[in-house]
């Protein structure tokens, strides 16, 4: 999908193609990069309570990458996802 195509979609798309890519093809790269910047995104998605929780817990940041294309958050992360599928248009 092109760049235009992939602005259009909304965050939870955007989420599950880059998500699903990465699982697919073993990218640990790009899931370990999405963990990392959960705990900031969840901190200006208005979830703060959760920065600390996250970053004391790996378990938690799993689960977070996992579900992380909906909502607020999932709209804090759209240009690491953004980024990610133009980097790989197959996805």
């Amino acid at each position: 999908m092109d760049a235009n195509g992939l602005e259009s979609l909304p965050a939870d798309e955007l989420h599950e193609r880059a998500v699903r890519y990465a699982v697919r093809h073993g990218d640990l790269g790009f899931l370990w990069e999405l963990l990392k910047v959960i705990p900031a995104a969840e901190a200006a998605s208005g979830h703060a309570n959760e920065t600390a929780n996250d970053l004391s817990k790996v378990s938690a940041l799993l689960s977070d990458a996992i579900a992380a294309g909906e909502g607020k958050l999932g709209e804090a992360l759209r240009p690491v996802y953004l980024d990610y599928l133009r980097k790989h248009p197959d996805a």
